[in-house]
């Protein structure tokens, strides 16, 4: 199997970041929250990135920034796809009212801006980790929804589930035995794509200060922390946001490949 040139690249600066928000505490060159030098120090050896208004390393915080964002983002995805995937699976599997009562839930759920529910849920709970994530999950299950259930129709109907069904399989067994093996590389394909989104969600609700809250920081926090700096030619919330940007092109590109990918597997089997 050959790789693609942009997908290895995607592959590689991927697993370099995930790697980095494993083993942060043994790679941040300083704590993230300790002031170890003084304000807006310019890049050098000591200070890769220089420091932030208070002193505070930025490489540091970037990494550490990096482990609670992609911490965030990929739990919050988990559950997104555990949701969405398994109640659009049963209304495919089911049809009837309750393929429609879900899908109207979902209708009704995605007809309001995410941003917009977040914002008030969020406003309105207790702000942790824990009630961040679980939100974020739950919003971004509608659009898993939607693609699980779209591929599982395309699934139900085939040879081997209509078998299944003469031998007597349950439900639980037509889901997990045979459609999920068969929705899988979409699923993948899409896992990246809302990871990248949560990425972007979770730092967009920390940038409005109801994301991560201190003493933890993701990269959203690190970019409101210092944009009113940016007129003053202090560049600290440039840094986090270019780390947004690349994560999110080489999840991208990595996504864009397994796509690619799938669909001509697809069309080979059927030439």
């Amino acid at each position: 199997m050959r790789i693609p040139l942009s997908a290895l690249i995607g592959i590689v600066i991927t697993v370099a970041f995930v790697l980095a928000a494993i083993f942060a505490p043994l790679i941040a060159p300083f704590p993230m929250e300790a002031p170890v030098g003084d304000a807006w120090e310019p890049s050098s050896a000591i200070h890769w990135f220089g420091t932030d208004r208070v002193g505070r390393d930025i490489l540091s915080r970037l990494i550490y920034g990096g482990r609670i964002t992609i911490f965030v983002a990929a739990a919050a995805s988990v559950i997104a796809f555990t949701l969405g995937a398994f109640f659009g699976f049963m209304a495919a599997v089911r049809g009837g009212w309750i393929d429609q009562g879900l899908s109207r839930i979902v209708d009704l759920m995605m007809s309001i801006p995410s941003l917009i529910v977040a914002l008030v849920v969020l406003s309105v709970l207790p702000l942790s980790l824990t009630v961040l994530i679980v939100v974020m999950g739950v919003l971004d299950s509608t659009r898993v929804f939607r693609l699980s259930r779209a591929v599982a129709m395309d699934i139900v109907v085939m040879d081997y589930v209509e078998a299944a069904k003469l031998r007597g399989e349950g439900q639980g067994w037509i889901i997990f035995r045979e459609i999920l093996p068969n929705a899988l590389s979409p699923l993948v394909a899409e896992f990246g794509l809302r990871f990248i989104f949560a990425v972007l969600f979770v730092s967009t609700l920390s940038f409005l200060g109801v994301g991560v809250q201190p003493p933890q920081a993701d990269w959203g926090g690190m970019v409101r922390d210092s944009k009113d700096f940016l007129v003053y030619g202090k560049t600290a919330a440039l840094v986090p946001a270019v780390a947004i940007a690349v994560l999110a092109i080489s999840v991208n590109l990595v996504a864009d490949w397994i796509l690619a990918r799938t669909s001509s597997l697809k069309g080979g089997r059927s030439g």
